[in-house]
């Protein structure tokens, strides 16, 4: 009886120890109260998250913040690399009560709380967060070593955000997301919120790529038109604090 009691303790352990942030979410409730008016989605894959709001009805982008997480047990906190609404979290880690079950986070810090529910947990070929470290002009690539500043492509859970920031500033130069898919070489953005030109909101971008050596090589016309070709490379390999 005294083995199984342990085995069954070890097993519930394991199994709470075992969750995960990873992949894509709305925000339901704040204060209890549900959201109507707003679009809010995070993404969360590789220690890292990303989240994009906007107003539903007319698609005008409202904020986005994020940057390093760390999740276990009970215990979360996240360690924001920009926030459109309040720069002064950046570089400051904050911890947070949380809360999570059957697909729902609840995460609760100085009074104000959160209700986040999972859409999906999908993976594919560019789950992952990546940061830019080439892009071709006149023919040839240029390379780059991402520090302060950087831009940086979160995807998984069948969503996508890019954001271009400066840490140690705490500039923002811009973010863009939405859904997406990747089937045989052929990457498709669905776009749904851009902080630069709303009226974008409902474009699809098509793209080629291909992963070669851990880095994802992008190809294809920006949504000016414009041809490109970057590479991109996993952040936690690339970044350079």
């Amino acid at each position: 009886m005294k083995a199984f009691c342990t085995l069954f303790s070890i097993l519930i352990a394991s199994s709470f120890f075992a969750q995960s942030l990873e992949g894509s979410w709305q925000l339901t409730h704040e204060n209890g109260e549900m959201l109507t008016k707003n679009e809010v989605i995070a993404i969360y894959q590789d220690g890292y998250f990303a989240v994009g709001a906007k107003e539903a009805a007319t698609n005008t982008f409202l904020y986005a913040y994020g940057g390093d997480y760390n999740f276990k047990g009970r215990s979360y906190s996240e360690t924001q690399d920009f926030n459109t609404r309040s720069p002064q979290r950046i570089g400051k880690t904050m911890d947070f009560k949380v809360t999570l079950k059957d697909d729902q986070l609840e995460l609760s810090s100085g009074g104000h709380t959160q209700t986040w529910q999972r859409r999906s947990l999908k993976t594919d070929a560019l789950t992952g967060n990546w940061v830019i470290t080439g892009r071709e002009r006149d023919g040839k690539i240029n390379t780059m070593t991402p520090g302060d500043r950087r831009t940086i492509k979160i995807l998984s859970g069948g969503r996508f955000q890019w954001v271009a920031f400066n840490s140690a500033t705490k500039e923002f130069s811009g973010t863009g997301g939405g859904t997406y898919s990747a089937n045989n070489g052929t990457y498709t953005e669905y776009i749904t919120f851009f902080s630069r030109d709303d009226s974008r909101v409902g474009a699809s971008l098509q793209f080629q790529y291909e992963v070669k050596e851990g880095q994802w090589h992008h190809k294809g016309n920006s949504s000016k038109g414009d041809p490109l070709y970057e590479i991109w490379s996993p952040y936690e390999v690339a970044y350079k604090k």
